[in-house]
């Protein structure tokens, strides 16, 4: 089999710390460089759309919700680990774009909604579908059974560090 990058830099830390060697390391290394391999498709694919990855996130975390497609900025900032000055700054410019709408709950003026306007609806799709294309292309070159397996094999990784959905809580 060949050998990755990975298999390179683990062989290096065998001879002057063969103590930190070990799958731990392996995955670690490996989820790093995936994960910048496919921050790059979403770099790549919202600046052709002529967006931020971050806008991309909100986009697609109102467009996944479903109609009315809204959340509270404090449930998109924590969704996407942003600071609520991030998020501020995200929403202005996707206000100002036309794609979503605020407007105060009318049950309770402290509380504040954001979601898509009728324009973003099909904006949030068109850019999900194009990152998750861009992704499915990422991984074209492995076998689709290999990609599942890996797909569950970290979710059983994460749950065993206790990212628990917070339905299943």
């Amino acid at each position: 089999m060949p050998r990755d990058h990975v298999d390179a830099v683990v062989e290096e830390w065998r001879t002057p710390l063969p103590d930190v060697v070990g799958p731990p390391m392996e995955l670690g290394k490996r989820i790093h460089r995936l994960a910048g391999r496919l921050q790059e498709v979403v770099r790549t694919e919202t600046a052709a759309a002529g967006r931020t990855p971050a806008e991309f996130d909100v986009l697609s975390a109102l467009r996944r919700v479903g109609p009315p497609y809204a959340l509270k900025p404090s449930e998109l900032a924590s969704g996407l680990l942003l600071t609520s000055g991030g998020i501020s700054n995200v929403l202005r410019r996707l206000q100002q774009d036309g794609l979503i709408e605020r407007a105060a709950d009318p049950g309770d003026a402290r509380v504040a909604w954001v979601r898509l306007s009728e324009r973003g609806v099909p904006a949030a799709e068109k850019i999900v579908r194009a990152v998750t294309a861009a992704q499915a292309r990422q991984f074209a070159a492995a076998p689709e059974a290999l990609v599942g397996s890996a797909a569950e094999g970290l979710r059983e990784v994460l749950i065993a560090l206790g990212d628990i959905a917070k339905e299943d809580d």
